[in-house]
């Protein structure tokens, strides 16, 4: 850690603290855990090519009422893809006994409530672990900027709230609801290179594979209809 701290100084230190204090759960292709390592290692490029920093990740869609999905724009203090667009909230549950319960993905729907209080100031009472809906589980692999990227066994989490929000400013840039127009929207902007727009990787593979057939199950209200955590979409 002292060579990484020398290398990394100009890190922010909110960002820096999380990538050293955060021990991310370490599994195999098939999401049997094996191991865990700091957020900082399983990040580095030169330890994702070893293929042994595939860690556990989950990935929040939340819609209002109107189901609207919302969005946020990662802060530019973010090591890995800073001012990307991307869905509501995307983390790590972390190597500790109540995010490790694997029963009906009860330790990641724990962490996702967690995440969404840090990032978003969404209170836990706003999105009860019983509502995250688990739809599915992807395995993706993805460079940031060369030295940093991502290699994650990724849980996709619906949930369906009106909630009260409070960005954390050291989390999260900006928000916004869209329906899906206006996603489709967002992406031929960030397709053209317009504005400056990008989205994140997970995020637009759950788009383009996933999200806006899954939608018409959030107004019909029947996402759990289509749940699937047998399979792991292996999208690498």
């Amino acid at each position: 850690m002292a060579a990484a701290s020398v290398v990394d100084a100009h890190m922010d230190a909110v960002q820096r603290r999380l990538m050293f204090d955060d021990e991310c759960i370490l599994v195999d292709e098939n999401d049997h855990v094996v191991g865990h390592d700091s957020k900082y290692n399983c990040h580095l490029m030169e330890k994702i090519d070893t293929g042994k920093s595939l860690h556990r990740a989950f990935s929040v869609f939340l819609f209002n009422s109107k189901h609207e999905l919302l969005l946020q724009q990662r802060s530019s203090t973010k090591v890995t893809f800073p001012l990307v667009w991307t869905n509501t909230c995307c983390s790590h549950p972390l190597y500790r006994e109540s995010e490790l319960i694997e029963q009906d993905a009860l330790g990641v729907r724990n962490a996702a409530q967690r995440k969404l209080l840090d990032e978003l100031g969404i209170p836990a009472e706003d999105v009860p672990v019983d509502e995250f809906i688990p739809l599915g589980r992807m395995l993706y692999k993805a460079p940031s900027d060369g030295k940093w990227g991502e290699h994650e066994l990724d849980y996709l989490l619906f949930i369906i709230k009106d909630v009260k929000l409070q960005p954390n400013a050291d989390e999260v840039a900006d928000v916004k609801y869209v329906n899906r127009l206006e996603l489709k929207e967002l992406c031929e902007k960030a397709d053209a290179g317009e504005e400056g727009l990008k989205l994140s990787p997970w995020f637009r593979l759950v788009v383009d594979n996933f999200l806006y057939k899954w939608w018409d199950h959030v107004a019909e209200g029947s996402l759990k209809d289509i749940a699937d955590m047998n399979t792991i979409h292996r999208l690498v």
